[in-house]
């Protein structure tokens, strides 16, 4: 049985360039989002980060799917030795000044159920914080340098 996906969404102080800016620089995303060696905005390019979880680290292999730019991101999400794979997107919609950017993790049922750390309310839990903290923080300025 294939799971409803995860959809948050949040409205950002910010234009949809911007908003954009951050979703896809790599020298911006290591301020609000994870360390990423590189990154290039472009179908096909593959990257990996690692992400931790109390005093786990897991390595995280994604891959660029779709890119339209200024209005959606999409890549492969899945860890390296651990059976799964989801997909995460991220779609912009210009609102005047401002910019709604609607996150959907798709797949999430495709994780190993044994895992807290792989648990749908973990990762509501880390989206919730990352868009709705701390890319909206960076994005409307809140943020140092």
């Amino acid at each position: 049985m294939k799971a409803e996906p995860l959809v948050l969404e949040r409205t950002l102080n910010a234009p949809v360039a911007s908003v954009w800016d951050a979703l896809t620089n790599n020298a911006k995303m290591k301020k609000w989002y994870f360390d990423i060696a590189d990154f290039k905005p472009e179908i096909g390019f593959e990257f990996q980060f690692y992400g931790s979880k109390d005093d786990t680290r897991y390595l995280h292999l994604c891959k660029i799917t779709e890119l339209i730019p200024e209005k959606r991101l999409t890549y492969t999400w899945k860890y390296e030795n651990f059976p799964g794979e989801s997909a995460v997107t991220f779609e912009l919609f210009e609102e005047g000044a401002q910019t709604r950017l609607k996150l959907t993790h798709a797949g999430l049922e495709s994780f190993t159920t044994d895992n807290p750390d792989f648990a749908p309310s973990s990762f509501n839990a880390g989206w919730t914080f990352i868009i709705g903290t701390s890319l909206k923080d960076f994005v409307e300025g809140k943020h140092t340098n």
